[in-house]
C-alpha cells in the first residue's frame, strides 16, 4: 500500500474465523501498547476502536508515513511494515496466553482511502462516528462513554490519552465539536457506510 501525506485512511481487521482478538481488558491495553509503539511514530491517529473481534483505526498519513524500510530486498511502506509486526507481535502474546496456534487475525489488514473529492468532506466524518458507534451498535454498552477501548473518551470527556492527536482531528475532520456528543449518536446513512470499507 502507498500511502499519500493528508490523505485520511480507515484500516481495519478482524479475527480469523472471526474468532476473538481479546480475551480480557488487559489484551485490548497491551494492544494500545502496541499502536503506541509501533503505528503512532508514522502517522497521526485520528480515531480508532477495538472490539472482541475487530479493529478499526482512522489515521491521516504524514511525510514520516510514505517512508519505506528494507526488508530482504525488498521495499516496503513504514506504516506496512509496522501494522504487520504490531499484529505477529500481539499474536504471538495472545497464542502464548491462551495456548493456541496458528493466524489470530484475517490475512490481509484492510486499508480504506477515504481522502474526499474537494466537494465532499463526509466520508471521514462518517468513518470517525462509524468508528466509534460501534460497541453501541453491537450492543456492548448502553453509553458511547461505556467502551473504554475506543477514542470516543478521548474526545468527549477530554481523557488524558496521548494516543490521537486530538488537535489534528478537529482541524482536518470539519466536525462539529460544540455539539459532538448529539453528533456523535446520529444515525448514520448506510449509503455512506458503505464508502468507508
Amino acid at each position: 500500500m502507498q500511502y499519500q501525506i493528508n490523505h485520511i485512511y480507515h484500516i481495519y481487521n478482524r479475527g480469523n474465523n472471526r474468532q476473538k482478538l481479546f480475551f480480557k481488558r488487559n489484551n485490548y491495553l497491551f494492544f494500545l501498547e502496541k499502536m503506541r509503539r509501533f503505528l503512532q511514530p508514522h502517522c497521526d491517529i485520528l480515531s480508532y476502536c477495538l472490539m472482541p473481534n475487530h479493529f478499526h483505526f482512522q489515521i491521516r498519513a504524514n511525510e514520516k508515513s510514505i517512508k519505506t524500510v528494507k526488508i530482504k530486498d525488498e521495499e516496503r511502506n513504514v506504516i506496512s511494515e509496522a501494522l504487520r509486526n504490531m499484529l505477529s507481535s500481539y499474536s504471538l502474546a495472545i497464542n502464548k496466553q491462551e495456548r493456541r496456534t496458528g493466524s489470530l487475525f484475517t490475512q490481509n489488514t484492510k486499508v480504506k482511502d477515504l481522502t474526499p473529492a474537494p466537494v465532499d468532506w463526509e466520508y471521514p466524518v462518517t468513518c470517525f462516528h462509524y468508528i466509534h458507534q460501534n460497541p453501541y451498535v453491537a450492543l456492548l454498552v448502553s453509553k458511547l462513554e461505556d467502551w473504554e477501548f475506543s477514542s470516543f473518551t478521548d474526545y468527549y470527556l477530554h481523557r488524558n490519552e496521548t494516543l490521537c492527536n486530538e488537535v489534528l482531528a478537529k482541524e482536518v475532520l470539519r466536525i462539529n465539536f460544540d455539539n459532538f456528543y448529539e453528533e456523535s449518536y446520529k444515525s448514520i446513512n448506510p449509503d455512506k457506510v458503505l464508502k468507508i470499507w
